[in-house]
């Protein structure tokens, strides 16, 4: 059965938390139409601060996916793996694994912050965004509402 992977990025510092530059961040797409990528490889958009989040679409290796998937041949389980677990923001628990169906998908969200060993610098923060479908899609699957939701963001101070 076709699993179909985008992981989006998004990486912003303290400098977006708020005003414009946050307006700005907040208004980037969750989902975007998909690049065509062989199998076993992820379609990857990166945004970041310093870019004025503007797109950059390449592809990764699945291995490289915070993501374990299971095909059980009816259905595919899906977790978002949780790296580096230093910068998780505090969260009650973690919620369990997803089933899809074919022609399911699931949109899980998991953000991160970090500072400086020394505190020189000043945090940066990232938000990891995992749209993943079970089942032959079209190109713009991730355009549309997902089945399933998973918003695992906890508070960033």
């Amino acid at each position: 059965m076709d699993i179909t992977v985008q992981w989006v990025k998004t990486s912003w510092t303290k400098q977006s938390r708020g005003g414009e530059a946050a307006a700005r961040r907040n208004a980037v797409p969750l989902g975007f139409p998909l690049l065509h990528v062989p199998a076993e490889q992820a379609h990857f958009v990166q945004m970041s601060e310093r870019d004025d989040f503007e797109p950059r679409s390449s592809q990764r290796d699945l291995r490289e996916i915070g993501v374990s998937l299971r095909d059980e041949r009816d259905r595919l389980q899906v977790l978002a793996r949780v790296d580096p677990l230093f910068g998780l923001p505090p969260r009650p628990r973690r919620p369990p694994a997803v089933r899809l169906l074919p022609g399911q998908w699931v949109r899980w969200q998991l953000n991160y912050r970090f500072t400086s060993a020394l505190g020189i610098r000043g945090w940066s923060y990232w938000l990891d965004t995992f749209n993943i479908a079970y089942g032959p899609v079209d190109r713009d699957v991730f355009l549309s509402d997902p089945t399933v939701i998973v918003d695992e963001c906890g508070p960033v101070r």
